[in-house]
């Protein structure tokens, strides 16, 4: 089932299983999901599968940074399994970026292909301690523009750059923003923040939620309330 939801569910769950159990709560009609490292590493290709199976398109989370040729590879496999869209680190350079976007094009493959730029974990220090000295936006923008003429669809964000990226890349780039909180919600371990309406009013295109909505007691009440502060 194919979705026009700009919301995407993060099934950070250390089973099968127990992401099984949250997926058969929510509508693949309203919204996407994301597999991240954990999950995948523990269930494989039977997570894909059972998602797929359910009707939900799925993100897979998995950030591949290697060398060109084992990056195409890992992207390829990916996309084979039908995957809605895969993710790279733009740290990987152009030419990783390339090889993986190339791959895809040679094999008639429709996955989405969008790289992360820094981490929305991350602040200043952060950058610094490893060597990076320019200002976060300046380096969020750099890995954009990089990922952009490296054949990306788009690219993972903070919500507060997608206005800045939409400007620089365009407003077709899609700009993929973890680190978003209802009103409802906690900040927990994110840094750079925003509440739904607002991401998307600043210029991202798809919203990644995981703990309001998978740790709620409704947890399609708390999508309606994120559809809800949407729709206002």
């Amino acid at each position: 089932m194919t979705t026009s939801s700009p919301l995407i569910i993060a099934l950070d769950y250390p089973s099968l299983d127990a992401a099984l159990c949250m997926a058969d709560q929510l509508d693949p009609a309203r919204c996407r999901l994301k597999v991240g490292k954990e999950l995948f590493t523990r269930s494989g290709p039977a997570v894909l599968e059972a998602l797929h199976g359910r009707g939900f398109e799925v993100f897979l989370d998995l950030k591949f940074h290697d060398i060109p040729n084992t990056v195409a590879g890992a992207v390829q496999a990916a996309a084979e399994q039908g995957v809605w869209m895969v993710n790279v680190h733009a740290g990987g350079g152009r030419r990783m970026m390339q090889a993986a976007a190339e791959r895809l094009a040679a094999h008639r493959l429709a996955t989405r292909l969008i790289a992360v730029t820094v981490l929305t974990s991350m602040d200043a220090a952060d950058l610094a301690e490893t060597g990076i000295k320019v200002p976060l936006d300046e380096q969020v923008q750099r890995l954009a523009r990089l990922a952009r003429d490296s054949g990306m669809s788009g690219v993972v964000c903070s919500a507060r750059e997608a206005g800045m990226l939409a400007a620089s890349c365009g407003a077709d780039f899609m700009k993929v923003t973890p680190g978003i909180r209802p009103r409802f919600a906690a900040a927990d371990d994110q840094q750079r923040i925003m509440t739904p309406r607002a991401a998307l009013q600043a210029g991202s295109t798809h919203l990644v939620v995981g703990r309001p909505v998978t740790q709620a007691a409704d947890p399609m009440g708390a999508l309606d309330a994120i559809e809800a502060e949407l729709s206002v």
